[in-house]
């Protein structure tokens, strides 16, 4: 199941409940907007903005670009009606009968009510009232500066376990598989082989195979992981230099670095696990 997240903006006085299910796509309490116009049933301002016509197609068209399953024919034949004195809709008679994803309804502990799309949520904002929406808008700014410095702060300090860590992992290389007769030119051969274990377990590649595929990117492949992808390569550094300590060979290492990659990104659950890439064939 997915894991939610939940959040409220605070808009002239009204809270507007926030959710995602995903952490990109996010949907915003139309019940909580329409609040602003009709505090005692607000089910009723979102009744009147979805019998018009400019609503439907905006709402059709939302659909035709992200719902692949959208019940065209069906809208098509709401789009003709709507407007007409006898043309009623609802939030659980769009969805229904179009397929729709960009609107849902819901109860729970994440708040009940008629939920839509940030997009659609906008939209509905602006038919509300435009000096609500530009406050709405102020507030759901503020939450994604907040959230994305919390996320800026977490990676750096992942990044710099993992560089600490690696040390961890350099000493024992250094004191376990580094004969004294090497240069320094072969001693980084090692130290970069090493390195390539580790890519390989979290990422499925080596640093060389990153390169060629990302070769617009600057940086390194540890640049562009994710927090909890970081996390674990410092995991993953702790347990390799304990394993090189032990004298297992690397293609033991190996497996056994990716195993406890798999598991430790499942239990973070937040990466899909059967997108990873498989090990290369030995």
């Amino acid at each position: 199941m997915a894991k939610v997240k939940s959040d409220t903006l605070h808009v002239q006085g009204i809270n507007v409940g926030i959710y995602t299910e995903d952490y990109r796509n996010e949907y915003i309490s139309l019940t909580d907007i329409a609040r602003y116009r009709n505090s005692d049933d607000p089910r009723f301002a979102i009744q009147n903005w979805m019998r018009n016509r400019n609503t439907i197609e905006f709402l059709g068209l939302w659909e035709t670009l992200h719902n692949p399953n959208f019940n065209r024919v069906q809208f098509d034949t709401f789009k003709n009606e709507a407007g007409l004195n006898r043309f009623v809709m609802t939030p659980s008679k769009w969805i229904d009968l179009t397929g729709a994803i960009g609107i849902i309804t819901k109860a729970g502990r994440y708040g009940s009510g008629t939920y839509a799309h940030s997009d659609i949520a906008m939209e509905f904002a602006s038919w509300i009232s435009s000096e609500f929406k530009l406050y709405l808008m102020k507030d759901y700014r503020r939450l994604k500066y907040d959230e994305n410095s919390r996320l800026s702060l977490s990676w750096n300090l992942n990044r710099e376990i993992s560089k600490l860590n690696y040390r961890v992992h350099t000493d024992a290389i250094q004191q376990n598989l580094l004969p004294s007769e090497l240069t320094k030119e072969q001693q980084s051969y090692v130290y970069a082989d090493e390195a390539d274990v580790l890519n390989v377990a979290l990422f499925g590649m080596t640093a060389a195979q990153w390169r060629a595929q990302n070769q617009g990117k600057k940086g390194n492949i540890r640049d562009y992981a994710s927090i909890q992808q970081l996390l674990v390569l410092a995991n993953l550094e702790s347990y390799n230099a304990l394993l090189i300590e032990q004298h297992q060979p690397q293609s033991s290492r190996l497996q056994s670095l990716r195993d406890m990659a798999i598991k430790q990104l499942q239990t973070l659950s937040a990466l899909d696990i059967s997108g990873l890439p498989q090990l290369p064939k030995a």
